[in-house]
C-alpha cells in the first residue's frame, strides 16, 4: 500500500508544524495515524480493551518523541516502527497464543452444531463469530510471523517499508512473510468454508456454542459494529471467492469491518493533546 506523494507531504507538513506547538497540527497528526495504528493493535492482540490501551501507549510515545523522527524514512513508516516495537515487547496477554493451530483446528470441528443459526440479529452474530475466529486464528502465529503477516497481508505494505518497520532485512522480511503466509494458508483454506466450500466449518454453525462458551454476547457484540457492513458480506464473499486461491485468504482477513475505537479513547486522546500543549507552553514561559 504505497501512500501518495501529497499525504506523505501533508504528514511532513503536519509533523514539522507539531514540532512548533501548532495543536491543530498535532490533533490532525494523530488523528491520521490512529485509526490504522488501532487496527494493527487489535489485529496482533486480538482483545479490543488490550488493543485499545496499547494505541494509547503507542499514540502518547508518538506524540513524545516527535523530535526524534528525523525524517529519512516516512512518517507514517517510523509511527509504525514505534508501534511494532510496542506490540513486541508487551507482556503477554492470556488470550494470545492460546492455542496451536492443531488444538484450534480441534476447537473449530468440537464447536459445529447440526444445525446452521437462524435467531435474531443473525447477521451480526455471523459477522461476530467471522471476524472473532480469523483474530483468533492469527494468535496462533509467533509474535514476529503475527506481525509481519498484519503489515504484509492485511495493511498491505511494500516490502522495503514493512522491512524497515519490523527493523530487518528486506530478504529476512520476505522469508518471514512467506513463512507466515503459508502456514496461514494451508490452514485457512483446510479448515475454513467461507475460502473452500468443501470444508464442514461454516460460522453459521458455531454461534451456539460460541454462545456457551461465553465467546460471543448477543448484548455486547465486540467486532460487528456495523449491521451495513454486515449485510454486504455475502456480496464480499462472492467477490473472494472469485480470486484465486491463494489470493482469498488475505482478502478475507482485509474484509474485516474497521475497529471503531471507544469514546473514552477519543476523550483521552484530546486530553492528552492539551496536556502536552500546557507542557510546551509551560516550557517556553520559562525559557
Amino acid at each position: 500500500m504505497r501512500m501518495a506523494t501529497g499525504d506523505t507531504n501533508d504528514m511532513t507538513s503536519l509533523v514539522a508544524r507539531s514540532r512548533d506547538g501548532d495543536r491543530a497540527a498535532a490533533d490532525a497528526l494523530i488523528q491520521g495515524i490512529q485509526p490504522t495504528i488501532y487496527k494493527l493493535a487489535q489485529r496482533f492482540l486480538m482483545v479490543s480493551d488490550d488493543a485499545e490501551d496499547a494505541t494509547q501507549d503507542i499514540l502518547l510515545k508518538i506524540i513524545t518523541r516527535l523530535s526524534q523522527f528525523d525524517g529519512q524514512s516516512q512518517f507514517r513508516t517510523w509511527a509504525y516502527a514505534v508501534a511494532s516495537n510496542h506490540l513486541l515487547d508487551l507482556k503477554r496477554k492470556p488470550a494470545e497464543q492460546s492455542m496451536s493451530f492443531d488444538e484450534f483446528a480441534e476447537d473449530l470441528a468440537e464447536g459445529l452444531s447440526d444445525s446452521p443459526f437462524k435467531g435474531p440479529d443473525v447477521t451480526l452474530m455471523l459477522e461476530e463469530v467471522r471476524i472473532g475466529c480469523t483474530l483468533a486464528l492469527l494468535q496462533c502465529l509467533g509474535r514476529e510471523a503475527r506481525l509481519a503477516y498484519i503489515v504484509g497481508e492485511i495493511l498491505e505494505l511494500e516490502h522495503q517499508e514493512a522491512a524497515e518497520v519490523l527493523g530487518i532485512s528486506t530478504g529476512a522480511y520476505r522469508k518471514r512473510l512467506s513463512r507466515a503466509r503459508a502456514t496461514v494458508s494451508e490452514f485457512v483454506l483446510g479448515h475454513c468454508g467461507l475460502v473452500n466450500s468443501d470444508n464442514a466449518c461454516r460460522c453459521s454453525k458455531r454461534v451456539l456454542r460460541a454462545r456457551e462458551l461465553g465467546r460471543v454476547d448477543p448484548k455486547r457484540l465486540i467486532f460487528s459494529t456495523s449491521p451495513q457492513h454486515a449485510k454486504r458480506f455475502p456480496e464480499i464473499l462472492t467477490e473472494i471467492r472469485q480470486l484465486e486461491e491463494d489470493q482469498r485468504v488475505a482478502a478475507l482477513f482485509r474484509a474485516q469491518q474497521q475497529p471503531e475505537i471507544s469514546q473514552d479513547f477519543t476523550r483521552w486522546l484530546q486530553t492528552t493533546l492539551e496536556q502536552q500543549e500546557s507542557k510546551r507552553s509551560s516550557s517556553n514561559i520559562l525559557n
